[in-house]
């Protein structure tokens, strides 16, 4: 997912360098959200992994 927050981030900015100002604001506004749900998801993940802690292997 931070994968893909970052192509469109990229699009943005080679966008914008080449003036096309519509392009540029949908792959930022895409890039920023797609970023948000990285974050909410990491969080949760780290969350869930540290409540549960490490198990020994059996």
């Amino acid at each position: 997912m931070l994968g893909w927050a970052i192509t469109f981030l990229v699009v943005a900015l080679i966008a914008a360098v080449l003036g096309f100002g519509g392009v540029a604001a949908v792959s930022a506004e895409i890039a920023q959200i797609l970023f948000v749900v990285f974050i909410v998801l990491f969080v949760v993940t780290a969350i869930i992994h540290f409540v549960r802690g490490r198990r020994p292997p059996m």
